[in-house]
């Protein structure tokens, strides 16, 4: 990629919505962990998001939100990594954003079920079981968020598993 032969000096910067979004208003920059960071900032928001909002409402709306997160995050990602030099920049947390929320779609508004939901999503960002570890070849700002919302999807089969057969009661 051409991209990755040019001098980091010489390369533009990313525009300054693309690093808000890809940083997580600065989260990714946060030392040791930055994705941990971002996923733990992400599930105590949407806790406080969710509490306000009517129950009936919570699921559709951080289905929707996790979308929307997907598809911003995307070429945000892609601008970010491209001003970097890097295929994935640690810094670049927007991934972690939107698998930590698909982690959470229709969890009750309880401790332990954000406790399990931020667990099974970290241990399936860092464990990547396939085909998770395959997206992340994807190019650019695609393989960067699709590995980790598919690391949500199976952290969110897992909670729904737990939730069926009671194990968080």
């Amino acid at each position: 990629m051409k991209d990755e032969l040019t001098p980091l000096s010489k390369r533009p910067p990313s525009p300054l919505w693309a690093t808000v979004i890809a940083t997580f208003f600065g989260i990714g920059r946060l030392r040791p962990g930055p994705g941990t960071w971002a996923s733990a900032a992400t599930a105590l928001l949407w806790a406080a998001l969710a509490h306000g909002l009517n129950p009936a409402l919570r699921t559709p709306f951080a289905y929707g939100l996790a979308i929307l997160v997907t598809l911003i995050g995307i070429p945000a990602a892609t601008q970010v990594a491209r001003s970097s030099g890097s295929k994935d920049p640690q810094f670049v947390v927007v991934d972690e954003v939107a698998g930590q929320l698909i982690a959470l779609i229709g969890v009750p508004l309880a401790w332990k079920s954000f406790l399990a939901g931020f667990i099974l999503f970290r241990a399936f960002d860092i464990v990547k079981p396939p085909p998770v570890r395959q997206l992340e070849k994807l190019p650019e700002g695609t393989g960067i968020v699709l590995d980790d919302v598919a690391a949500g999807i199976y952290a969110f089969v897992g909670m729904q598993l737990l939730l069926h057969f009671g194990l968080l009661n």
